[in-house]
């Protein structure tokens, strides 16, 4: 039973980040983010723009909003700027998400 001033969602709010879902709005991200997780290694650049149709600094942007979100983490050395998933945070961060919507809107047991 909810008290009236806590919020019947308090917390989702918190999972609910607009720069998420932005960056897993656009199909060459996510494409982007499959291949370096599936790579399992981390990538530069160069090699991620290898799976996408656009020009080097649409990757770099396209990465950068990975990166910005909390999805990918990025290493300069020399020249080379090397991106891999953050999958712990990742993973926590769906997690969260989840949990908070199941306990905002619990199951509908006639599918509804």
């Amino acid at each position: 039973m909810n008290d009236k001033n806590t919020p019947c969602c308090y917390g989702l709010s918190e999972w609910l980040s607009p720069d998420l879902f932005k960056a897993l709005s656009d199909p060459n991200r996510v494409t982007m983010l499959a291949r370096i997780a599936e790579e399992k290694r981390e990538q530069t650049v160069t090699e991620i723009a290898g799976c996408c149709p656009v020009d080097m600094s649409v990757v770099s942007r396209h990465l950068r909003i990975l990166r910005d979100a909390g999805i990918l983490s990025a290493q300069k050395r020399g020249k080379e700027v090397y991106y891999s998933v953050r999958v712990d945070d990742f993973v926590r961060l769906l997690r969260n998400l989840a949990d908070a919507l199941e306990a905002c809107c619990p199951s509908n047991p006639s599918g509804q």
